[in-house]
């Protein structure tokens, strides 16, 4: 796996390699809920704590691979980079949590609700702290999103945690995780580096007291299962960041739909999750935001290419 070129496609044009990591990774991602399932018995908090553990060799192994540990070594050594990479590592892990938890619980639908509104929380989020101005089909889009939310919020009598808690982890950490000046493999070995220390007192604690699910209390499938965590958290991460750097923000933009589009069809179709009208009508509402947001993204990315100059032959 070869090192992106730290700066974002300024070429602004798409890679055939760039969009198969960028699938492949999509794809993992959709498929994530049957693994999840899988691992439905053990508490979320083990099964996270054993994606944080099993993700730190796999990462590093890919630093020593491509020749990056000297990022890592530089970016152990500056208090403000470890302060932001331990608010990015603990956002990570509370999205890790919930969507371990609402898998397992038989919420896999409001996991990919939440996924289907986070490019219209993070549009949001920059009007709010960096003073960007939403264009007119944006405000229209993060309205619907907001009337959904409340009608799912009007039909269960309260919010919808799951999805909301989803959204503005992954939100909030990806916003977060620009500060972080390392690349993104870089950066992800150092999250789950700084994670690594308390989830490893975790698995022990659990282990010790008799409760855990890999040293000689339970299966030997649970034990691989558990093992398996690592891969299934790094490798679709790490795809992705190196895919993500070779396409335009526009391909990304629509490309981030296929996970939720997957965890929805599964969840109703192969989980058997109950579907009711109101779950029907703000997922129409979400899926008409994106098309609006999607549309004018497109439409924008088009005008920026033809306003660019041809270069003289």
């Amino acid at each position: 796996m070869a090192e992106p070129n730290a700066k974002l496609n300024a070429e602004n044009t798409d890679s055939a390699r760039g969009f198969a990591f960028a699938l492949a990774a999509y794809l993992l991602w959709g498929f994530l809920p049957f693994f999840m399932k899988a691992v439905a018995h053990i508490p979320a908090a083990e099964v996270v704590a054993h994606r944080i553990v099993w993700s730190v060799p796999l990462a590093g192994l890919v630093l020593l691979w491509i020749g990056r540990t000297q990022d890592v070594k530089v970016a152990l050594r500056s208090p403000r980079v470890l302060m932001m990479a331990t608010l990015t590592a603990g956002l990570i892990t509370v999205n890790w949590g919930i969507y371990v938890w609402a898998i397992g619980a038989g919420r896999a639908i409001e996991t990919a609700l939440g996924y289907y509104i986070n490019p219209l929380f993070s549009i949001f989020l920059g009007a709010l702290l960096l003073k960007e101005r939403p264009n007119p089909a944006q405000m229209v889009a993060i309205g619907l999103a907001a009337v959904a939310v409340g009608v799912l919020a009007f039909d269960a009598g309260g919010l919808p945690w799951v999805s909301l808690g989803l959204c503005f982890s992954w939100g909030f950490y990806a916003f977060f995780r620009k500060t972080l000046p390392v690349g993104p493999n870089q950066g992800f070995f150092l999250e789950v580096l700084l994670l690594s220390i308390p989830a490893a007192g975790y698995i022990i604690w659990l282990e010790a007291a008799g409760q855990g699910h890999f040293f000689g209390y339970t299966s030997m499938t649970d034990v691989l299962l558990l093992l398996a965590c690592g891969v299934v958290t790094a490798v679709p991460l790490m795809i992705y960041a190196n895919g993500a750097k070779l396409l335009r923000l526009s391909t990304i933009g629509i490309m981030q739909y296929i996970a939720p589009t997957m965890i929805f069809l599964i969840a109703v179709f192969v989980f058997h999750e109950p579907f009711g009208t109101a779950k029907l009508v703000a997922f129409a509402l979400i899926w008409a935001a994106l098309f609006i947001y999607s549309g004018a993204m497109l439409q924008e990315s088009r005008a920026r290419r033809a306003a660019q100059p041809t270069p003289a032959e």
